[in-house]
């Protein structure tokens, strides 16, 4: 079976820093507004690589590489959000999360038209994926109780979240960040 194009992996830590875990929610906040204004000018950009697919047939690089930085970005602070890694989300190097996400030739890989309907092509993910979300919220303060108590973050939730994001990740690319037309799996892996 082909791997699918879209692939992330977080680092699983062998300790968990108990100080920061029990603030974490207050430490995140700065880096939260940061990445609220900047994501305030990516839905736009989404829009123009829709009508530069569409019309031009170019998915433009400097756009794709904006993309995948800020794609990069909001993984490194739900990793740390969700007490996944210790280390505060940097602006600038990858830390413990690797993303793949190959740059398409929309000419050979994507097809001009599909941008009009992804969004609607991957609702049944959205609902699975929301579901999912409670289930990452109640593994969350789980493994923040198991953090406070025995300093490590369990490894069965740790590849539970990290799943999660893998398919949501899987998800944005298909239908927002328009580099691939397969349709992402239903699963975890």
């Amino acid at each position: 079976m082909k791997q699918y194009p879209v692939n992330l992996k977080i680092d699983y830590p062998e300790k968990s820093n108990k100080l920061t875990a029990l603030f974490r929610l207050v430490l995140i906040i700065p880096i939260v507004i940061i990445l609220s204004i900047i994501s305030s000018y990516a839905e736009a950009l989404s829009l123009a690589v829709v009508l530069m697919i569409l019309f031009k047939e170019k998915y433009p690089k400097w756009w794709f590489d904006w993309n995948l930085a800020l794609t990069k970005f909001w993984l490194r602070i739900a990793a740390y959000a969700l007490l996944m890694r210790d280390e505060y989300p940097s602006t600038e190097t990858d830390q413990a999360v690797q993303v793949e996400l190959p740059y398409p030739d929309v000419k050979k890989d994507l097809n001009r038209w599909m941008p009009l309907i992804k969004w609607f092509l991957a609702i049944p993910h959205y609902i699975v994926l929301v579901l999912m979300f409670i289930a990452v919220v109640f593994c969350t303060i789980f493994a923040w109780f198991a953090i406070l108590f025995t300093g490590r973050y369990p490894k069965g939730i740790f590849d539970f979240v990290e799943g999660f994001l893998r398919w949501s990740l899987r998800v944005n690319a298909y239908a927002f960040l328009l580099t691939t037309d397969q349709y992402p799996p239903f699963k975890l892996g």
